[in-house]
């Protein structure tokens, strides 16, 4: 049985989104909630907070939190490399649009990807958590997951 956001992305057709490696799964970002994509800036600690948005920065002026996904899938912290990138985007959560910033070890490209091909979380064979991802589409010969960007951040 299909979840009403896989069925939800099979109607759509194409959807544009930003390639982005987290770890060593690619990540397919909805392109229309992207803002902008920055090198590393300095961030400064939040005492308690959450491990995956334990840190803020300031973008043009603005207070942004910037999370690190990488916690909710069960990934290991890595350093910075020359690669890394904040992608800073804007996700509605609870109804409120929220500017937020994920660190990514590398973006490759903005590409569009066919939700017709969209499928759930296979039940066995992955550690990823299906909580987090709205579906798995097809682009090219490979498979890339659309998180759930606003579960992943609650």
């Amino acid at each position: 049985m299909m979840t009403g956001s896989v069925e939800a992305l099979r109607q759509v057709g194409g959807l544009q989104v930003v390639m982005v490696r987290i770890g060593s799964e690619t990540f397919a970002l909805d392109a229309g909630m992207v803002r902008e994509i920055i090198d590393p800036i300095s961030t400064t600690r939040v005492a308690g907070a959450r491990a995956h948005l334990d840190r803020v920065m300031n973008v043009r002026g603005n207070v942004v939190p910037l999370a690190d996904i990488r916690e909710r899938f069960g990934m290991k912290p890595e350093a910075v490399t020359p690669d890394t990138r904040f992608v800073v985007i804007e996700v509605g959560i609870a109804g409120d649009p929220v500017v937020v910033a994920l660190v990514a070890d590398k973006v490759f490209e903005v590409t569009e990807v066919q939700t017709g091909t969209a499928q759930q979380v296979p039940k066995v064979g992955t550690s990823w958590r299906p909580e987090y991802i709205k579906s798995i589409v097809k682009c090219g010969d490979d498979f890339v997951i659309l998180p759930d960007v606003e579960r992943i951040l609650n």
